[in-house]
């Protein structure tokens, strides 16, 4: 119930859910299972009472005085079922275990593949993103969550044959012998699920935001491109401290853990030494009284051991399941969270000739915020037309950019494309609509042609990609490059991987909107990185290469609105001016007021002249 209220995505669907889930996902990924699992199950009673077994019949032979050819038979006969059934166990542990690795890293790829297809405006959720690293840590490791789960319900399965097995010899023994046995061992259970269920109620899930936090920080700290800012501005001394006051949450997380546990261990070691004082206890008594023979006591003697340690075995995987249960709980609780991707796709999207886009009351504002982003957003794109967003930092533009290309839904109001709701169409395929340039501009760890075609090598054309390359202003340096459009780009997995300067990848991102091809171009402040005459410069090549097609332009510098049809001034999250450069200008209101300062710094740097035309 913390955990619920914590967190409002988390759901629990129960053990036997959760081990249908678990195995069903098994089976899809790997049908071996079906016949991997019963050799498992048949092997291990053999496994573990087979020389118990061997050793009363040699104690009963002998005591019987049996000829020598007696037991030569008969340890014959022992060896060729071990060897057997050594063998098969052996097939079921080599073939199983890869399997369970491989089990797991596929529903590993569920979440990758969920995390990459909710919407975007998901991600900047700490619920929905804890809910991710919660479902990201039950797929981590091969004992815990999914892959726990598999081994443990498999070792359920192969404990729960070996106790049958031990109570049909044992029930033959003494009934109340084996009842203890069995009370004391449910006892244990039940401290030791009680225990579970605290540590991950006080101790895991509390620590969901901590895994956050922890991949930040080991991001930041070895991240080539934090390096430069750690190093001149000495934040070596502050980040180790985050570090150490991270672990310090981490360290009490553990010692809160280990004093949890500590009773428990203690718990079910007398226990185990109650039951062992017991059966020794009553075969001493038998053997004295002559109820039962040396080669029996030898038999009850080991296998009561064997029998108390699997029901404590059965037990303690119904206890690891419960567990393992309560982490699945985390995983499906992800994959079952409507993040925009679990309806339907929508209705296909028409090839249009023209594409008008019609913003009617837009309001957006980010959850749990108390204001708006954007508010009360009308306004029109034409077709062809070319639109400078203008504004301060936080004035709401990207938030628009997002909200056309519907990487954001709106909180109130629609957006039209030619008269139809954009959320009537398919996402995906709206999104092939758009050519984007963002200001952080990402490489990938791909050839040079894929960075620009951003498509696996068999639908890349290498020749497209190295023409918009050129086209974008990169000619000279793919003259540079040892593979030219081929060249791996970053030394994350290539060690002669090639990195490109910040102006570099600007005019990569531009090569990859002209390979795209789309019919309307969004540049949001790609030319962050280049000085003002480097901007205007762009920007009119740009301008010239994308031909007839619709473009947005967003920038706190102004070196497009010239060109523009029409300008759009944002503040404070909402359009405070719209006209064209000229009638902006004339208003005399905050665009001119901005484009004074502006121009009045691009007049110094001229010596005199204006590279926008201010008087």
């Amino acid at each position: 119930m913390e955990n619920k209220e914590k967190n409002p995505l988390h759901k629990e669907y129960g053990v036997f859910s959760n081990v249908r889930y678990v195995w069903k996902g098994m089976i899809a990924f790997d049908k071996h299972f079906l016949y991997l699992i019963p050799i498992g199950v048949v092997c291990a009673p053999f496994m573990r009472y087979l020389w118990t077994f061997l050793s009363k019949f040699i104690i009963d032979m002998i005591m019987g005085e049996s000829d020598i050819a007696g037991l030569l038979y008969l340890m014959l006969g022992f060896v060729a079922v071990q060897v057997t059934v050594t063998m098969l166990n052996t097939y079921y542990i080599a073939g199983s275990s890869p399997r369970f690795i491989k089990a797991r890293l596929k529903m590993i790829g569920r979440t990758n593949r969920k995390v990459m297809k909710i919407d975007f405006e998901h991600l900047e959720n700490p619920d929905v993103m804890d809910c991710y690293q919660k479902a990201a840590r039950s797929c981590g490791d091969n004992s815990s969550g999914i892959e726990g789960m598999m081994r443990t319900f498999s070792e359920f399965l192969i404990s729960l044959a070996v106790l049958i097995a031990g109570m049909v010899i044992l029930g033959s023994m003494n009934i109340f012998i084996v009842i203890l046995m069995l009370a004391l061992a449910v006892v244990n259970f039940l401290i030791s699920n009680k225990t579970n269920a605290v540590a991950k109620r006080k101790v895991w899930d509390p620590l969901a935001p901590w895994w956050r936090k922890q991949s930040y920080m080991q991001n930041t700290t070895t991240n080539f491109k934090e390096a430069k800012d750690i190093r001149m501005f000495g934040l070596k001394d502050w980040l180790l401290q985050k570090y150490r006051e991270l672990n310090t949450v981490r360290y009490e997380a553990q010692k809160l853990n280990a004093k949890l546990w500590l009773g428990a261990s203690v718990a079910s070691n007398l226990f185990w030494l109650l039951a062992q004082l017991a059966v020794y206890g009553w075969l001493i008594y038998s053997v004295v009284k002559g109820t039962v023979t040396v080669g029996n006591f030898s038999l009850y003697l080991a296998s009561s051991g064997t029998f108390f340690q699997y029901i404590s075995g059965v037990l303690n995987n119904v206890s690891n399941l419960l567990a393992r249960s309560r982490e699945v709980d985390d995983y499906r609780s992800f994959l079952d969270f409507d993040g925009g991707d679990m309806g339907e796709r929508g209705k296909p999207l028409p090839v249009f000739d023209s594409y008008e886009f019609v913003f009617e009351n837009v309001s957006f504002r980010y959850p749990k915020a108390e204001r708006y982003a954007l508010k009360n957003l009308n306004l029109t794109l034409k077709a062809g037309e070319r639109l400078a967003v203008v504004g301060l930092n936080g004035a709401g533009k990207s938030t628009f950019i997002k909200l056309l290309l519907r990487l954001y839904e709106p909180t109130e109001g629609r957006i039209l494309l030619n008269g139809v709701d954009v959320r009537e169409y398919d996402k995906e395929e709206y999104y092939g609509v758009f050519s984007p340039v963002f200001q952080q501009v990402e490489l990938f760890a791909f050839p040079m042609a894929e960075n620009v075609s951003m498509k696996e090598p068999g639908r890349t054309d290498k020749e497209k990609a190295r023409e918009c390359l050129e086209r974008a202003g990169l000619k000279q340096k793919l003259s540079e490059l040892p593979n030219g459009v081929d060249t791996e780009l970053l030394k994350v997995i290539y060690d002669d991987g090639v990195d490109l300067s910040g102006g570099e990848k600007q005019k990569l991102a531009l090569a990859r909107a002209l390979y795209k091809d789309a019919p309307v171009v969004v540049l949001d402040e790609p030319t962050a990185a280049l000085d003002a005459h480097a901007e205007a410069r762009l920007y009119e090549d740009f301008d010239k290469l994308i031909g007839g097609k619709t473009a947005v332009y967003i920038s706190h510098r102004l070196s497009s609105t010239q060109f523009c049809a029409h300008v759009a001034m944002f503040a404070d999250g909402e359009m405070v001016e719209y006209g064209t450069h000229k009638e902006l200008l004339e208003r005399d209101g905050a665009y001119a007021e901005m484009f004074k300062v502006q121009a009045q710094y691009y007049v110094e740097e001229e010596g005199g002249q204006s590279t926008n035309g201010a008087e």
